[in-house]
């Protein structure tokens, strides 16, 4: 009797740990500006976002001959637990001077105008100050060139995508960014960076929300 109560207890206990580890992140919408702990950049890999996911307007940046390879998806806030998001719900207004600088990071001014109202209104700094830190960040990350030199499609273990980018930046560790897959295609890194993006730093709810796929397909630039 003992041990039969003491086997449900132990199990009861693992079932509440397992559930706990397994939550997804949580979005705090309207959170207040500035109440974060870290940013998570994320950069698309374009020939597998558009092989999977993009749709209506976003076809533009899949059409044929862009050869685009990694775009910023976005720098976002993040907490420990969760992420805010929408944090002015009325936004403020990107000038279009600003949004023209951004060509050469974001696939589409649409989305970087999105990704100013979802993410970027709860940095606590301006429009133009947010996206010089989405450049700073940007820069901060160098390709490897495992993943850019090939003109046919591999396939590979997530790990191999995280110890690329960890071997070819200095610093970063894969329990500090996560990969995305969609339909067993690469998608997406997102890479943990320290509030001042001088460090990367490690991000365990992040890290657990990557691809839980076994080998993946990276299709080429086209």
């Amino acid at each position: 009797m003992i041990l039969a109560r003491c086997l449900v207890i132990a199990g009861a206990w693992l079932f509440t740990a397992v559930s706990a580890f397994a939550q997804p992140m949580q979005e705090a919408r309207g959170a207040p500006t500035g109440a974060f702990d870290f940013y998570v950049l994320a950069l698309s890999w374009s020939p597998g976002f558009c092989e999977v996911s993009a749709r209506g307007s976003e076809r533009k940046q899949c059409e044929e001959g862009n050869r685009l390879g990694f775009v910023v998806h976005g720098l976002w806030p993040q907490s420990d637990q969760g992420y805010p998001t929408f944090c002015e719900p009325q936004g403020r207004f990107v000038p279009r001077m600003v949004i023209d600088q951004l060509v050469d990071l974001y696939p589409t001014s649409n989305l970087a105008r999105y990704q100013w109202r979802k993410h970027g209104t709860c940095s606590g700094v301006s429009p133009s100050e947010y996206f010089a830190l989405v450049r700073k960040a940007r820069d901060r990350i160098q390709i490897p060139d495992s993943l850019t030199a090939s003109s046919t499609e591999t396939h590979v273990m997530p790990i191999e995508i995280e110890r690329a980018f960890a071997s070819a930046n200095p610093g970063l560790r894969p329990d500090m960014m996560s990969v995305s897959c969609g339909r067993r295609v690469f998608q997406e890194i997102k890479i943990c960076l320290d509030k001042d993006l001088r460090g990367f730093r490690q991000c365990p709810q992040v890290n657990q929300d990557g691809c839980r796929a076994g080998e993946i397909a990276v299709p080429p630039p086209r």
